[in-house]
C-alpha cells in the first residue's frame, strides 16, 4: 500500500506542477507576445536606445510570432558573441550543453534503461515504475553500468571539447583589437609590495618595459568628503525639484479659485511660504531640522574647497602596499604578470591583469598578505558554517515533498489527507519548490559581502568567488540535503518500526526524490522562463514604481536608458546546479531527462532573448564563469557514480560496485588531468598567441621612446600568420572526409583551434580610443580627481527655474535645460543630462 501511495503522491505533484506551472508559462509568454511590439522600452531597448552605443545595438526581430522565435534560434554565433559579450554569449552556450547532453541521453538511454526498470517486477507504480527503485533482480544493474559507462564518458568527452573551445574563443577574443589595445590589457595590479620597493624609481628598475605607475594611495578621508558632497548635490537637485513643483501647484490652486493675486511676473515665494519648503534634520529623528536648500548650498560652498585643497596635495598621501603598472604593449604585461617579482613569499602578488578601473574595490587594495590570509579562511569558515545553517529550513522544504509519509507519526498533519487532490499537489509539489526558490534568493548578498570581506579586489573577482560558493550552497542544500531530507521523510515511519532496515530502505527510496527534482525543473523552466521573457520585475520597477520614485530628471532618465544586468557569480550556479542534478539522476531515474532537455530549451531561448534586446553586457568577466560551471558540472558525474556504488551495495552486486568504481577512479584521473592541462590556458596568455596576435594585427612591438605616452596602433593584416598557416596545414592533413560533421564534432583541436575562431568568432567591435588625459589618469583613484556633480532641474513657465540656478551655480554647476514642467507640474524631459558623457571602456 505504501507503494501505492506513494505512487498516487509523485504523480499528484508531478501533475500539479505540470498544470499551474504550465498555466502560468502560457499566461506570461501570451503576455509578453503581446506586449512585446506595443512597449520597445521595456521588450526591446537595446534596438534604440540612446544609451546604447550604435555598435552594440540589436537588429529588431520580426513581429510575427513565428518569423522573431526562428529568428531568435538562428542568430549567428558570431553576432550572438557581438551583442552579449563573452559571458553573456558562454552562458547561452552552457544551457545549449545541457540540452545537447540531455538529448543525448535520452536517445542512449531510453530504449534500454526505460523497459529494463519498467518490467523490474519491484512492484513500483506511477513515475517510480520507470525508475532504478523498480529494480528486483539484480542482474539487471548491469545495464544501468554498462550504459554509464557510455553515456559519463561521452559528457567527458564534451566537457573537454567545451573547455578547449572556450579558450580557443577566449584568446582569440581577447587578442582581437577591441581588448588588446584597452589600458586594462597593458596593465597589471601587483599586490603586498614590500616598502623598500613602494616607489616608482625601485619598480621600472624592476620593469624596465612599463610605461605608466600608479602606486595606490589611502584617500579615506577625502573619499568620505567626496561622499557626503555628492550625496548632498543630489539632495539638492531634489529639494530644488520638489520646490518648484510645490510652486506650480499651489499657482495652479490659486488661479482655479481665483485667488492668483501676483502680478504678471510672479515670484516663488508668493506660492511657497519658508515653513513649506524641503526640509530635512542633520540628524536621523533627532538631528537638527534645517532648510535643504539653504543648508546644501552653505555646506557644498564649504566642501568644494576643501575637497580642492586634498585634491591638490593627493601626491602626499599616505601609500598603500599596492600599484598598478602600464607596460607599452600587452606581451610585456602578460611577461610581468607571469614572472615572480619578489623573493619573498607572498610578496608583490597576488598579480591581477586586465581589471577595469571602474570595477575596483578600492579599500581591498591596502592588504597585508598575512590580512589577507586571515580574511580568506575566516569567510571560509563562515560560510561551512552557513551552508551547515542553511541546512534546517531547507530540510524542512525538503520534508514538506514527502509529507504524506510523516502523518502517521505527527497526527495534527493528517488534515493534509483530506485535501482536495488538486490543494494536496500544490503543498506536495508546487510549494516546496517556490519556498526552496525563496531561501536560495537570500543567500547572494551575503555571498557578496563574503566575497568583498575576503579581499576581492574587482567586482568581476567578486563574481568568480560568489560563484564557487553559490555552487556550493546549491549542491548540498537544493540537491543533498533536500535529496536526503525527501528520501528519509517517505521512510521514516518504516525506519521507527525498524531501524537496521535504514540503508537499504534510504537506498531504495533515493531514486523517488527525483520527482521532486522533475517538479523543481519544471518551475525553472516554465514559471520562470515565462517570467523571464514577460520581464516582470521591469515592468513593476518601470510602469508602476516610476510613477512614484522618479521625482527629478535626472532619475526619469535614469530609469528610462539604465538597463538591468545579470549577476553572473548568481545565475551560472543555479543552472549548474541543475544540470549536476539531471546528471546525477540520469541513470537512476532516466525520466528526468526529458524535462532537463525541455527546461534548459525553454530556457535558453528566454535568456537569449534577454541578453540580446532587453540586458546590457554586465561585468566583464572575459568569460571565465563558464569553465567554472563546466568543471563544477564533474560534481553530477561523481554523485552519480556514488550513488550507483551506493544502490548496488545494497543491491549486493559486488561486480557492479567493482565496474562503477573504476569508472569513478577514471572520472578522477580525467578531471584532475583536465584541469592540470587546461587552468595554465585559463590565466595566462600563450606567447605563440601573443605573437600571432601582434604580427596579425601589426602592432610595434619596439618600446616608445621613454616618456612617450604614445598608444599601440592596431591595423589588420591580410593573408593568414605562421600559427593560422600551421593549423590549416593541420586540418588539411587530418581531415577524413572533408566537411563531415562527425570528424568536426570529434576533433576540437582543429575545429575549434584558435586560428578558426580568430577567422570566424571575432565580433567587428570598434578599437577603443583613448585621450593622453584618459589613459594618465586610468588608475588614479577616482576620488583623487572627482569633480562636483552637475545639477539638473526642469524648467518652467515663470523663470523660477533660472532664478534658482543663478542663486545655486555660485557652489556647484547646475542647469535647466533639456526638462520642463508640464501644465499640469509633471517633468517632461526632453534631451539628455547636461553633464552626459559617452562610457569608456578602458
Amino acid at each position: 500500500m505504501a507503494s501505492a501511495d506513494s505512487a498516487s503522491s509523485s504523480t499528484s505533484a508531478f501533475v500539479t506542477s505540470l498544470i499551474v506551472n504550465g498555466i502560468i508559462f502560457l499566461v506570461f509568454v501570451s503576455l509578453f507576445l503581446i506586449l512585446r511590439g506595443r512597449d520597445k522600452r521595456i521588450y526591446q531597448p537595446r534596438t534604440f536606445l540612446e544609451s546604447v552605443p550604435e555598435y552594440a545595438r540589436t537588429e529588431t526581430l520580426p513581429s510575427k510570432v513565428w518569423a522573431w522565435l526562428k529568428g531568435l534560434i538562428y542568430f549567428p554565433d558570431r553576432y550572438v558573441l557581438r551583442q552579449t559579450g563573452l559571458d553573456g554569449y558562454f552562458f547561452l552556450r552552457y544551457l545549449k550543453f545541457v540540452v545537447f547532453i540531455s538529448a543525448v541521453g535520452i536517445l542512449v538511454l531510453f530504449p534500454i534503461l526505460l523497459p529494463v526498470n519498467a518490467t523490474g517486477g519491484a512492484g513500483q507504480t506511477g513515475l517510480d515504475q520507470l525508475a532504478f527503485s523498480n529494480i528486483k533482480n539484480q542482474k539487471r544493474y548491469y545495464a544501468h553500468v554498462f550504459l554509464s559507462w557510455i553515456y559519463f564518458g561521452f559528457i567527458l568527452f564534451m566537457i573537454y571539447r567545451e573547455v578547449f573551445y572556450f579558450i580557443s574563443v577566449r584568446q582569440a577574443v581577447l587578442t582581437s583589437p577591441y581588448y588588446w589595445n584597452r589600458v586594462s590589457f597593458r596593465t597589471v595590479l601587483f599586490q603586498t609590495i614590500p616598502d623598500n620597493v613602494l616607489n616608482e624609481h625601485a619598480l621600472l628598475n624592476i620593469f624596465p618595459e612599463a610605461k605608466n605607475v600608479w602606486i595606490n594611495r589611502n584617500f579615506k578621508s577625502l573619499e568620505g568628503k567626496v561622499s557626503e558632497r555628492d550625496k548632498l548635490a543630489y539632495k539638492l537637485e531634489l529639494a530644488e525639484t520638489k520646490l518648484l513643483k510645490q510652486g506650480l501647484k499651489n499657482k495652479t490652486k490659486l488661479a482655479k479659485k481665483g485667488k492668483d493675486e501676483a502680478g504678471p511676473e510672479p515670484i516663488l515665494s508668493d506660492y511657497v511660504s519658508d515653513n513649506k519648503r524641503p526640509h530635512h534634520k542633520l540628524k536621523f529623528l533627532i538631528g537638527e531640522k534645517v532648510d535643504t536648500i539653504d543648508y546644501a548650498r552653505k555646506r557644498l560652498g564649504e566642501l568644494n574647497p576643501e575637497i580642492a585643497e586634498l585634491q591638490s596635495n593627493s601626491s602626499s598621501a599616505k601609500k598603500l602596499n599596492s600599484a598598478f603598472i602600464e607596460f607599452n604593449t600587452p606581451e610585456a604585461a602578460y611577461d610581468a604578470y607571469q614572472t615572480v617579482a619578489h623573493h619573498i613569499p607572498l610578496h608583490m602578488a597576488p598579480r591581477f591583469i586586465g581589471i577595469r578601473p571602474e570595477e575596483i574595490i578600492w579599500p581591498n587594495l591596502r592588504l597585508f598578505w598575512w590580512e589577507r590570509l586571515i580574511r580568506f579562511w575566516s569567510t571560509t569558515a563562515f560560510l561551512v558554517a552557513l551552508i551547515i545553517f542553511w541546512a534546517i529550513p531547507v530540510a524542512a522544504v525538503g520534508a514538506i515533498s514527502n509529507i504524506t509519509y510523516l502523518t502517521d507519526k505527527v497526527h495534527f498533519l493528517k488534515f493534509i489527507l483530506n485535501l482536495p487532490s488538486f490543494l494536496f499537489g500544490l503543498i506536495t509539489g508546487l510549494l516546496p519548490t517556490i519556498l526552496l526558490a525563496i531561501l536560495m534568493a537570500l543567500l547572494p548578498i551575503i555571498l557578496r559581502l563574503m566575497a568583498r570581506i575576503a579581499g576581492a579586489p574587482t567586482l568581476s573577482l567578486v563574481e568568480l568567488h560568489v560563484q564557487s560558493s553559490y555552487f556550493a550552497f546549491q549542491v548540498v542544500q537544493v540537491f543533498l540535503i533536500t535529496t536526503i531530507t525527501s528520501s528519509a521523510a517517505s521512510v521514516v515511519t518504516q525506519i521507527i518500526s525498524d531501524p537496521t532496515s535504514a540503508m537499504s530502505l534510504l537506498a531504495n527510496n533515493l531514486p523517488k526524490s527525483s520527482n521532486f527534482f522533475i517538479c523543481y525543473l519544471l518551475l525553472q523552466s516554465l514559471s520562470v522562463a515565462g517570467g523571464a521573457f514577460l520581464q516582470i520585475v521591469g515592468l513593476i520597477l518601470f510602469r508602476v514604481l516610476s510613477f512614484i520614485l522618479d521625482n527629478t530628471p535626472r532619475k526619469m532618465y535614469a530609469r528610462w536608458n539604465n538597463l538591468s544586468a545579470l549577476g553572473w557569480g548568481t545565475v551560472f550556479p543555479i543552472y549548474t546546479n541543475l544540470a549536476v542534478i539531471s546528471i546525477t539522476y540520469s541513470i537512476i531515474s532516466p525520466l528526468i531527462l526529458i524535462f532537463s532537455c525541455f527546461g534548459f530549451g525553454i530556457l535558453f531561448l528566454a535568456y537569449q532573448y534577454n541578453l540580446m534586446f532587453v540586458f546590457k553586457p554586465s561585468l566583464d568577466l572575459t568569460g571565465l564563469a563558464y569553465p567554472n560551471a563546466l568543471f563544477q558540472t564533474f560534481t553530477g558525474l561523481y554523485l552519480a557514480e556514488v550513488c550507483l556504488i551506493g544502490l548496488f551495495a545494497v543491491g549486493k552486486n559486488w561486480a557492479c560496485i567493482v565496474l562503477v568504481a573504476v569508472f569513478l577512479g577514471f572520472t578522477a584521473f580525467f578531471h584532475i588531468t583536465l584541469k592540470s592541462a587546461m587552468i595554465p590556458l585559463l590565466d595566462i596568455m600563450p606567447k605563440s598567441v601573443e605573437m600571432d596576435a601582434t604580427n596579425a594585427l601589426g602592432i610595434d612591438r619596439s618600446s616608445p621612446a621613454e616618456g612617450s605616452n604614445t598608444t599601440p596602433t592596431f591595423t589588420e593584416k591580410s593573408g593568414s600568420t605562421d600559427l593560422e598557416a600551421s593549423y590549416e596545414a593541420k586540418k588539411e592533413k587530418q581531415q577524413d572526409g572533408r566537411f563531415k560533421r562527425i570528424h568536426r564534432f570529434l576533433r576540437p583541436d582543429i575545429y575549434s583551434s584558435y586560428a578558426e575562431m580568430r577567422a570566424s568568432m571575432v565580433p567587428d567591435w570598434p578599437v577603443p580610443e583613448y585621450s593622453v588625459e584618459d589613459e594618465h589618469n586610468a588608475y588614479i583613484h577616482p576620488a583623487s580627481t572627482a569633480q562636483a556633480p552637475f545639477l539638473w532641474i526642469p524648467k518652467d513657465p515663470y523663470g523660477w527655474s533660472s532664478t534658482e540656478v543663478e542663486k545655486t551655480a555660485g557652489v556647484i554647476g547646475i542647469s535647466d535645460e533639456a526638462a520642463h514642467f508640464n501644465e499640469k507640474a509633471k517633468i517632461i524631459r526632453d534631451g539628455l543630462p547636461p553633464d552626459y558623457s559617452e562610457e569608456k571602456h578602458l
